[in-house]
C-alpha cells in the first residue's frame, strides 16, 4: 500500500493536463470503477442536496478546482458515496455543512481502501485535495488513523478530522500531540443498544445473529452493546430469562465486502437465517442483512434484520427492517468547519452523546435511530420506553459484568469509564463469537 508510481503518476499528470488544455470540462463519476493506484481527481459535491439523497446520480459531481472565496473541505471515503451505509452517511453530512455554513465548499474522494486503491494511502489522496485548495481534511474511517496523524504531523498549517479514533484524546492508549487535529465519533453504543432492544422484542426464536465487519476496540464495543440492550429488554420487557437469549457475532473481515479477501455477508446472513436465527443486526457499512432477511420473508419464513449507520438503509427491505440506528454527522461537521472559517479551531477529542430532546434531530443529534415499518406495535411502544429510560440516565454499561472467557469486567454497582468501554478488551459473557482476531 505504500508504493508510489513517480514515474507513471508524472506522465499520466502531463497528459492529463494537456488534454485538459484542450478539452471542455466533463462530468466525472465520483470514483473508479475499477481500482486505481493514482490518486484519484476529487470531485464537488452539488451545490444543493437533492430530495432524495439514496442514489445520488453522476451529474450532482462535477470536478474542478476550489472557488477563490469560502472554505474548501476534502473528505475521504473509505467506501462508495452512495453504499447506503457509513460513507453515505458521512457524504451527506458534508452535504449538510455545504447547506447550513455559507462560503463552504466539499471536494471528496471515495472508495478510500487497500481493494480499491491498491498503493494509494489515504495521507497521499489527503495531499491531493490541499493541492485542489481544501483547507481542512475529514478522514472518515477508523483504517486511516495511521494517515491521519501522518497527514496531520506533516501538514500542520492543515485542520485534520478524523472521524473515529483516539489519536487526539489526551487519556487515551494513543495519544499524539497535535494542535490541528481533532476526532469525533457519535456514542453509537446509544444506537446499538436500541437495535439490541429492537431484535430481543420480536424475535421468535430467542436467537438474535450480529453481522460484524473486522474486530477493534470499537466493533467489540457495538457488538457488545447490542447485547446488553436485547439482553435488558429480552429480560426486563418481554419478561423472559436471559439464559434462553442466544445471541451470536459473526464478523466478515472488513467494513464491507471485499471478494477474495472477506467472508461474504451475505452467505453470512443466510447462515445465520438457515440455522435458526430470525434477526440479524449488522454491523457492517452495506445492507446485505436487510437484503437477505427480505429474500427469506419472500419464501415464506420469518426473518428480519437491522442495518446500520445509514438513515435511510431500511429502504432496501421495509416490510423486514425493525429500524436503524445512524450517525448524522452534519451537526459536528458544521461546528467544525464553522470553527475552522473563524480561526478557531483546536485539537481534542469528542464522543457525542444523542440529543435525548430528540435523538433524530438533524439540527442536533449525532446519533440517531429510525423505527422500521416491520417493528410491531407492542414492540414499538416498549422500545420508546427503553429510548425514555436511557434517556433518563439508564446505564447498562455498569456491574456486574463479565468479559467472555469469565474474567470481571465490571463488579456490581460500578460504572464503566469511558476507557473501560471505549477499549473493551473482549465481548461479554453471554455471548458467542471471536473476541479477539486469530
Amino acid at each position: 500500500m505504500k508504493h508510489k508510481l513517480f514515474g507513471v503518476v508524472a506522465v499520466l499528470m502531463v497528459f492529463a493536463f494537456v488534454l485538459s488544455a484542450c478539452q471542455p470540462a466533463a462530468t466525472a463519476t465520483p470514483a473508479p470503477a475499477e481500482p486505481t493506484e493514482a490518486p484519484a481527481e476529487p470531485t464537488v459535491a452539488p451545490a444543493e442536496p437533492t430530495e432524495e439523497m439514496a442514489e445520488p446520480t453522476e451529474a450532482e459531481a462535477e470536478t474542478g478546482e476550489a472557488p477563490a472565496e469560502g472554505l474548501t473541505f476534502g473528505l475521504l471515503l473509505v467506501g462508495p458515496y452512495n453504499d447506503h451505509g457509513y460513507s453515505q452517511a458521512t457524504y451527506e453530512g458534508g452535504l449538510y455543512v455545504e447547506e447550513n455554513v455559507p462560503g463552504a465548499t466539499m471536494l471528496y474522494v471515495d472508495k478510500v481502501n487497500p481493494a480499491d486503491r491498491p498503493g494509494t494511502t489515504p495521507a497521499q489522496l489527503a495531499e491531493d485535495l490541499v493541492s485542489k485548495g481544501a483547507t481542512v481534511i475529514i478522514f472518515n474511517s477508523d483504517d486511516m488513523k495511521d494517515s491521519a496523524i501522518e497527514f496531520a504531523t506533516n501538514n500542520p498549517d492543515v485542520y485534520t478530522m478524523h472521524v473515529s479514533g483516539d489519536s487526539a484524546w489526551a487519556e487515551g492508549q494513543d495519544y499524539a500531540d497535535l494542535s490541528n487535529l481533532v476526532n469525533v465519533f457519535g456514542r453509537m453504543e446509544y444506537g446499538k443498544m436500541i437495535a439490541g432492544c429492537s431484535a430481543a422484542l420480536t424475535t421468535q426464536t430467542g436467537q438474535i445473529g450480529y453481522l460484524g465487519p473486522l474486530i477493534n476496540d470499537e466493533t467489540r464495543r457495538l457488538a457488545s452493546s447490542a447485547y446488553l440492550g436485547a439482553r435488558y429488554c429480552w429480560e426486563n420487557y418481554a419478561g423472559k430469562d436471559p439464559a434462553d437469549l442466544s445471541f451470536k457475532v459473526t464478523w466478515i473481515g472488513y467494513w464491507f465486502n471485499l471478494p477474495g479477501v472477506t467472508s461474504d455477508p451475505t452467505q453470512v446472513a443466510d447462515d445465520f437465517f438457515n440455522s435458526g436465527y430470525d434477526v440479524v443486526i449488522s454491523g457492517i457499512d452495506t445492507t446485505e442483512a436487510v437484503a437477505e432477511a427480505k429474500k427469506m420473508t419472500d419464501a415464506g419464513q420469518s426473518a428480519w434484520a437491522i442495518p446500520y449507520d445509514y438513515i435511510g438503509s431500511c429502504e432496501e427491505g421495509a416490510d423486514v427492517c425493525l429500524g436503524v440506528p445512524y450517525f448524522n454527522w452534519g451537526p459536528s461537521f458544521k461546528a467544525y468547519i464553522e470553527k475552522a472559517m473563524a480561526g478557531e479551531w483546536s485539537g481534542g477529542w469528542e464522543w457525542t452523546s444523542p440529543d435525548w430532546a430528540d435523538i433524530n434531530n438533524v439540527d442536533t443529534s449525532s446519533v440517531g435511530f429510525v423505527k422500521g415499518d416491520a417493528l410491531g406495535e407492542e414492540a414499538s411502544a416498549n422500545v420508546d420506553a427503553f429510548i425514555g429510560e436511557l434517556a433518563g440516565g439508564l446505564n447498562l454499561w455498569s456491574g456486574p459484568l463479565n468479559l467472555q472467557d469469565g474474567t470481571e469486567y465490571l463488579a456490581d454497582g460500578e460504572a464503566a469509564t469511558d476507557q473501560q468501554i471505549w477499549y473493551l478488551p473482549q465481548l461479554l459473557e453471554g455471548m458467542e463469537g471471536q473476541s479477539v482476531q486469530e
